[in-house]
């Protein structure tokens, strides 16, 4: 698995957003987070020059280099980022470097950019970009994370930037509180599936409701034995009480069927949890499911760390909530 199959922790849909830049002369900062992939409009200029769909600052004409600073959507440990040059040719930053800091509760930008108001730490040294391009780093630093400072020297634009990597687990969480467990916001992980042929596992534990069909989690169409599945690791250790299975928006392609079991395992590596549905407790037995409907069923089991969400025979699933009370 590589860092780009984690989560995007500053996307715009969970909170991500570009606070504050010294400069965005030519292209707004907001473009850097945006979801879609960047283009390009042929012949398309505004009153400041040609349009680019990024961040693009001024030509520098004195010492020093670019910047801007990123909130995270969620608290969360770094994997790697990549930034992304598409459509910038002659005007793409010569190189990067990314710092990181933890701040909790509501901080002043300009205090952070002043370096008041945090301790950064640099996560990814200064590092050539290519033009046009999506340039891959990899961070080694495992250390909680809630704000980043992307600098660019000296100048110059770059299209989007992705930030991948872990919610910090249980952030916040104390024991004895109810929450759903399986929300990415808490600190949960979808961490192993069957198949994603057509939606993304991590859909499955967004914030909200699903907004359409590709929005959700779904497996290609099954034409021999078995069934898919995927496997959560909960936002902490807790006591699931109750289930939410929402199949919004899938109509004609839903499960039959689904069932969760859970398991109470130390290891958090998907290949070290156990491989079947017999070796784990069975939170929720196989039952029937309705397309389009957003099912709950109430529960009772043990302590878990992980769930297992089983569908019958394939399809797809908008959401997964699993409430239940922190223990740890």
């Amino acid at each position: 698995m590589t860092f780009t199959d984690l989560v995007d922790v500053a996307a715009v849909r969970l909170g991500g957003e570009v606070l504050l830049a010294n400069d965005e002369f030519f292209a707004p900062k907001e473009n850097l987070l945006r979801p879609e992939k960047p283009v390009w409009r042929e012949g398309e200029y505004t009153d400041r020059g040609k349009w680019m769909d990024g961040w693009e600052t001024r030509r520098r004409r004195t010492p020093g280099h670019d910047w801007c600073i990123v909130r995270l959507g969620i608290p969360a440990v770094l994997h790697g980022v990549v930034v992304d040059t598409s459509f910038f040719k002659g005007n793409y930053p010569e190189q990067c470097s990314i710092e990181a800091c933890a701040v909790d509760g509501a901080t002043d930008a300009q205090a952070l950019a002043g370096g008041t108001g945090a301790e950064w730490k640099e996560v990814l040294p200064r590092s050539a970009l290519r033009g046009d391009a999506e340039n891959l780093f990899s961070i080694p630093d495992r250390e909680r994370v809630t704000h980043l400072r992307f600098n660019i020297y000296p100048d110059g634009g770059v299209a989007r930037l992705r930030v991948y990597g872990e919610p910090a687990r249980g952030a916040g969480l104390l024991p004895g509180a109810t929450v759903d467990l399986a929300a990415l916001e808490n600190g949960a992980l979808v961490v192993a599936c069957s198949d994603m042929f057509f939606g993304h596992r991590h859909n499955l534990i967004l914030p909200g409701r699903s907004t359409h069909m590709g929005d959700g989690w779904e497996t290609r169409r099954r034409r021999g034995p078995g069934h898919d599945w995927t496997i959560v690791r909960l936002a902490a250790r807790g006591m699931i009480r109750r289930v939410e299975v929402d199949t919004d928006h899938f109509k004609g392609n839903a499960p039959e069927s689904c069932a969760v079991h859970v398991c109470d395992a130390a290891a958090t590596a998907p290949e070290d949890l156990p491989g079947t549905d017999t070796a784990w407790t069975t939170l929720l037995p196989r039952t029937s499911i309705q397309p389009h409907t957003q099912h709950r069923f109430e529960v009772s089991a043990g302590r878990a760390t992980h769930a297992r969400l089983a569908i019958y025979p394939d399809g797809g699933i908008a959401r997964l909530r699993l409430f239940g009370t922190v223990v740890e």
